[in-house]
């Protein structure tokens, strides 16, 4: 496949020299309605996920864009960008025709461009039916769902968008989580001597669903034919890349109090996916346990060029860092890199990671709260409002770095909002303020490679000028029921060159690497 490589480069002065920087992110005001998801004490188990965020330029006018998901009484809303060098957003869901009416109980959104036009798409978790928005260049956006074919009527969580079938479109995968009937709800439950609302323990879980892209925005359901239906959990958010290395899009599934699943692409003709997560090791815990997973963030932390899955799990026990050994084997070393005890009152919802302070190495954000409103520390040992969980990458392990206050997050999301060139952060709680932790961290001029066309799953393998080397993958961010593309990579640290694989597995290699600006590569 031929490739384009563009260089627009933005001279500016390089701040070398510099001690370690610290991370600063600073809470600003925000503009944004608070999300709505059910009774503010929630007494059943749709209730208590909350509901999902997602960045995307709309317009492409080159800034990042909000879009805000509700449940029950207020309906979904988007936010435009308005700012010039700070961070500002604009309602703009009505001028646009966002048409996500009240009382539908939405809960995820994914964020891709189905049909090849350039602009960013919308698809949204509901308790069924799902809908998909078409993305009228900027202008408006249509619902496509029946045309489309996409309308599961499921209760969807998470959604992910990714070239599957490596045809170079963007195929949907849907999670989906559990038989709810509002009119018959499931009874109450006991937790730690406590009465809690019921599920997902003796609930159905349902079968996640899978959609081939098979041209101009149309879908088929591929689900068994490719080999997904054989596994059915309460799903609640997944990631797609290669986990295996062999140049083809893998699926990483997180459940809830279930063994997660990894859904491999075998290589055969026709397009086949075997679950390997038990043989691997990605399925529990180091112990054999099965975990509570919501979150999922991917990163190389261990410095092998391949990716390592980090989940955040359920109060009284420990996020999970597995370690992929490059074998075919994934290794828990969660207490290795100082990510255990520091979790273990937490429950963790969304979670990310991202060089904050651009000095070459990626840290993690977590965000935390309970789901039971009966959980204190004296009855569960974790607290209903819970801190925001920031560590940053120290050698080989993260060290904490104390943020003030506690809350009910469920959803954030990352990007470069003002355009500064380092990550700020969006966090949704359930029916709570949406918070805006814009970063003002210290780092030298930065760095911006930005990746256009259907990039998601691309890889990109850094050489910087002092010969330490780090892989970064494009993904849209695996945020719990959330969605944030990271095709802009930031960076302060000086490189020498990149090595670009994208999901269909050509390379372009870009061998000269300006110290700060813009580098674009494009995809053709």
């Amino acid at each position: 496949m031929k490739q384009l490589l563009v260089l627009l480069v933005l001279v500016g002065c390089n701040q070398s020299d510099q001690s370690k920087p610290t991370i600063i992110l600073t809470e600003i005001e925000s503009e944004i309605a608070p999300t709505t998801c059910g009774n503010e004490d929630p007494q059943q188990i749709i209730e208590v996920n909350g509901t999902g965020l997602a960045l995307l330029d709309f317009d492409n006018d080159d800034d990042l864009d909000l879009f805000v998901v509700n449940a029950s009484e207020e309906p979904c809303r988007l936010y435009e960008n308005i700012s010039d060098g700070s961070i500002v957003f604009k309602d703009v869901t009505n001028d646009i025709g966002i048409n996500i009416q009240e009382k539908m109980w939405c809960n995820g959104v994914a964020v891709g461009d189905v049909n090849g036009d350039g602009f960013d798409d919308l698809y949204i978790t509901r308790h069924g039916p799902n809908v998909l928005l078409i993305n009228n260049e900027g202008t408006s956006f249509k619902d496509a769902t029946q045309e489309s074919g996409v309308g599961d009527t499921h209760w969807g969580t998470s959604a992910r968008f990714g070239d599957l079938d490596g045809d170079e479109d963007l195929d949907l995968y849907v999670c989906n989580y559990l038989e709810f009937d509002f009119d018959a709800p499931p009874q109450r439950a006991k937790y730690k001597g406590q009465s809690v609302l019921g599920g997902p323990h003796g609930m159905t879980p349902q079968k996640d669903v899978v959609y081939e892209n098979i041209g101009g925005g149309i879908f088929k359901e591929v689900t068994e034919q490719w080999g997904f239906s054989s596994e059915i959990a309460f799903s609640l958010n997944a990631a797609i890349l290669d986990f295996t290395g062999d140049g083809l899009q893998d699926v990483f599934v997180g459940n809830d109090s279930m063994s997660n699943l990894l859904f491999v692409n075998t290589g055969e003709t026709p397009i086949r996916f075997k679950n390997i997560g038990l043989k691997t090791g990605v399925s529990a815990n180091g112990d054999g346990a099965m975990q509570a997973t919501m979150g999922i963030a991917i990163a190389d932390v261990n410095g092998n060029s391949r990716p390592d899955i980090f989940t955040t799990n359920f109060s009284s026990d420990t996020n999970t860092l597995h370690i992929n050994d490059a074998s075919g084997f994934f290794d828990d070393r969660t207490n290795k890199y100082g990510l255990g005890l520091v979790s273990r009152t937490l429950l963790g919802w969304t979670c990310g990671f991202h060089d904050f302070d651009l000095d070459g190495d990626e840290d993690l954000f977590v965000v935390n709260g309970h789901v039971y409103p009966e959980a204190t520390m004296e009855t569960m040992d974790s607290s209903r409002n819970q801190p925001v969980l920031l560590l940053e990458r120290d050698g080989e392990r993260f060290e904490r770095v104390p943020l003030q206050g506690e809350y009910r997050d469920r959803a954030a999301v990352f990007g470069d909002l003002d355009n500064d060139g380092d990550t700020d952060v969006i966090v949704a709680q359930r029916n709570g303020e949406v918070r805006m932790l814009r970063n003002d961290s210290l780092h030298d001029q930065p760095l911006t490679i930005e990746l256009y066309g259907q990039c998601l799953g691309a890889k990109l393998e850094i050489l910087y000028r002092d010969g330490s080397k780090s892989t970064r993958w494009v993904t849209d961010g695996f945020g719990f029921q959330s969605s944030s593309s990271t095709q802009k990579q930031l960076f302060a640290k000086a490189i020498s060159s990149i090595e670009v694989t994208w999901a269909d597995g050509a390379k372009q290699t870009v061998p000269k690497v300006p110290m700060d600006g813009l580098v674009i590569i494009k995809q053709q």
